[in-house]
């Protein structure tokens, strides 16, 4: 760690013991026309442990043909001491993971493991976070959890302007929504738009979650433009037309 230098960003990447755990749902609402909220419980969550926004578990699903499908989801707030975990679920293209949630009631029950770990960004008061729908859930927790004095400027697409989030946070926070339909979300062109109508401070970290090639696209004009690579964190969430894609862009 003495090689780090302290006023530089870096990312701090933990190890946490595998957990597999059975959920029951407690709770279901409708956040927004294309978000579900689901709250779970589970006497096994008292050790959970997440300790970075953009983490996430694996959701196990049993298709119709007796085999298990599994996807990756962000932990949007979690409780240990109530035993509770928080999951959203953006609903977009069929799957397992959609079709799960928009028949899931009370009582039903979900298998989850992981997070196998955790990479969280030190050294940063001063984010731009760029993502599609499906990273809401990240952004919107990274927001809340972040401190008095830091500060946050959010650039989402969504599907409708009815999909709009709020957030409450300590920080100071400028959120920009940008509507487009749900068959555009692989189009880099709005996100890009956006993202080159901004000032980008020295100090800035940029954090970006959307479509595969969406996320590429951003993160490319970023560094052919001079952005440090160690100011950025970027990954392709979904990739469009394959299903339980995702991608890392990590040098």
């Amino acid at each position: 760690m003495s090689s780090i230098e302290i006023d530089e960003p870096y990312i701090d990447r933990q190890r946490h013991e595998l957990h597999r755990r059975t959920l029951t749902v407690v709770d279901r609402i409708e956040l927004t026309p294309h978000m579900l909220r689901f709250t779970l419980t589970s006497e096994d969550l008292g050790n959970f442990v997440s300790a970075s926004p953009d983490d996430h578990v694996k959701l196990f699903f049993q298709t119709k043909g007796g085999d298990r499908e599994m996807r990756d989801y962000t932990p949007r707030a979690f409780d240990t001491e109530k035993r509770q975990l928080v999951l959203d679920f953006a609903v977009h293209e069929a799957g397992p993971a959609t079709d799960w949630a928009q028949k899931a009631q009370v009582g039903d029950t979900l298998n989850i493991g992981g997070p196998r770990g955790s990479q969280v960004i030190r050294n940063v008061r001063n984010w731009l976070l760029i993502g599609d729908e499906t990273a809401l859930p990240a952004i919107g927790r990274r927001i809340e959890e972040m401190e008095k004095g830091d500060s946050v400027h959010a650039i989402i697409a969504i599907p409708d302007a009815a999909d709009q989030q709020t957030f409450e946070t300590q920080a100071a926070q400028t959120i920009d929504y940008i509507v487009r339909p749900v068959d555009q979300a692989a189009d880099a062109e709005p996100l890009l738009k956006a993202l080159k109508a901004v000032s980008l401070a020295a100090d800035c970290f940029v954090w970006i979650a959307a479509e595969s090639l969406v996320t590429r696209t951003l993160r490319t004009y970023l560094l052919e433009n001079g952005w440090p690579k160690n100011r950025i964190k970027a990954a392709g969430y979904w990739t469009k037309g394959v299903a339980d894609a995702a991608e890392k862009f990590v040098d």
